[in-house]
């Protein structure tokens, strides 16, 4: 996440509802395969922002080597929808064609994400 408040409350809140996840929180996205590898990760959960490392297609090509890594590993993004529609739509379509198991908008309750994540794991 670009936001390190809002990555360190995702962690909460996910070690809170559902005290059976491991989370690792990466530093920066050069640092996220490795985590992801090193931790044997079921799942990972990304912010996808307009530009730069944490774009859409900066994360699609994290996906690819991850997918060749560690391959049951589910890929899930995150996109602020109020802010930018049309990455959100991006992000969408991303699923739709099969790019990524799922996709979060930032908007939504703490309780459904915890209620998602476990569905993915």
């Amino acid at each position: 996440m670009q936001n390190g408040l809002f990555a360190d409350a995702i962690a909460q809140v996910l070690t809170r509802f559902a005290s059976d996840f491991e989370v690792y929180l990466s530093d920066s996205p050069d640092q996220t395969e490795e985590l992801c590898v090193d931790g044997m990760a079921n799942l990972v959960l990304m912010e996808a922002v307009p530009f730069g490392s944490r774009s859409l297609e900066a994360r699609l090509r994290l996906r690819d080597r991850l997918r060749r890594l560690r391959p049951a590993c589910r890929i899930v993004l995150v996109v602020d929808e109020k802010t930018d529609p049309k990455l959100a739509e991006n992000v969408r379509t991303a699923k739709k064609d099969g790019l990524i198991d799922q996709f979060i908008y930032s908007s939504i309750s703490s309780e459904y994400l915890s209620a998602l994540i476990d569905t993915l794991c």
